[in-house]
């Protein structure tokens, strides 16, 4: 496009003072090869060289570097445990939740990638904001004090019983490439991610008398300020499936057992 744009420029140039001259010429053998175009303006040659195609050395235009794979969107589900790879509470059946409406999303905005060995290893890091929805499977209701936090079965039954958290977090991960062209390798990363608490609360929707209610209650409800999971994350161009496990319990363990989630899901980067 650059040439013919090159072309068209100097054939009006030249036509509008009428001194456009072209003459064949030999082609050196050094441009045998290549689809060469010559143009004679007054003393001045002007040589137009396509050169052959050559061997491919990097990613393509449009193409996605092998950076860091944290920017985008991670959507998956909780899994309450005991702290023992189990998701049985028998002393604290309140804790049982229903992992296929415990939903965990990501909106993680931000990335930074510190390259050890070219884009096939380094280490990344990033901003993000996480929340975090646990859905019981018992009418309980939470009731927090001072010291305690429990829950308390409802006559009422809910069809919606759910606590909610978000989350400003940071990742630390070890990150490996396949290949420098992120369309054409696969990608493991591995690490922490820490989070602050920003807020929670917990929705209700059940029916008194037959008439349907909602209710939306802020509160700490005994959650902990900070998270910190163990991850893994794996993929190809930009899709990929993650697993975390929390390191820190959910909840204050001065108020009530170890509770630690297990979270899965499937990942799409920016």
């Amino acid at each position: 496009m650059k040439s013919l744009i090159l072309i068209g420029a100097l054939f009006l140039t030249n036509l509008a003072i009428g001194q456009v001259e072209t003459e064949p010429q030999e082609t050196p053998e050094s441009e045998k090869e290549s689809d060469t175009t010559r143009f004679q303006l007054k003393n001045v040659e002007v040589i137009l060289v396509s050169k052959p195609d050559t061997i491919y050395a990097g990613p393509e235009e449009g193409s996605r570097n092998s950076e860091a794979h944290w920017a985008g969107l991670d959507y998956g589900y909780n899994i309450l445990t005991n702290g023992s790879n189990s998701a049985s509470f028998p002393n604290y059946p309140y804790w049982e939740n229903d992992p296929v409406h415990s939903i965990y999303f990501n909106f993680n905005f931000a990335e930074k990638k510190v390259k050890i060995i070219q884009e096939y290893v380094g280490i990344t890091s990033g901003i993000g904001l996480n929340f975090n929805q646990f859905a019981f499977k018992n009418n309980y209701v939470l009731m927090d004090s001072v010291d305690t936090i429990v829950g308390v079965v409802s006559p009422q039954d809910f069809s919606k019983n759910k606590l909610r958290a978000a989350y400003l977090q940071i990742p630390i991960l070890l990150e490996f490439n396949t290949n420098k062209d992120n369309s054409k390798g696969v990608y493991l990363a591995a690490g922490v991610v820490g989070g602050v608490r920003l807020s929670s609360r917990v929705k209700r929707v059940g029916k008194v008398d037959g008439v349907e209610y909602k209710e939306k209650l802020k509160g700490d409800y005994a959650l902990n300020n900070f998270k910190l999971d163990a991850t893994a994350r794996v993929g190809f161009d930009n899709f990929g499936a993650f697993v975390n496990y929390s390191l820190l319990p959910l909840f204050d363990t001065k108020k009530t057992t170890n509770v630690q989630p297990f979270t899965f899901g499937l990942t799409m980067n920016f």
